[in-house]
């Protein structure tokens, strides 16, 4: 039987019951192998970053745009 996750592709109900009914360490490593399943290369993507990545130092480099330091990137998330 297939769960139906709201029109979400439906997953095999034996396979989610199975997969929850494991330990927390197995689910964890369960999940690190599902994602890393999920990370193929792409090279576009790949290239718009590297891009994007360039335009940024450029424009660091050129004045336009500032850095903060961990430690005050740190404390806006925490002050959330």
């Amino acid at each position: 039987m297939l769960i139906d996750r709201g029109g979400e592709m439906a997953v095999p109900e034996n396979i989610l019951k199975d997969a929850l009914s494991l330990e927390a360490a197995s689910r964890i490593e369960l999940v690190d192998e599902l994602l890393a399943s999920l990370d193929q290369p792409d090279k576009v993507l790949d290239a718009f970053w590297a891009e994007e990545a360039e335009s940024r130092i450029d424009a660091y480099d050129r004045g336009e745009i500032t850095s903060l330091s961990v430690h005050e990137v740190m404390a806006r998330y925490k002050a959330k």
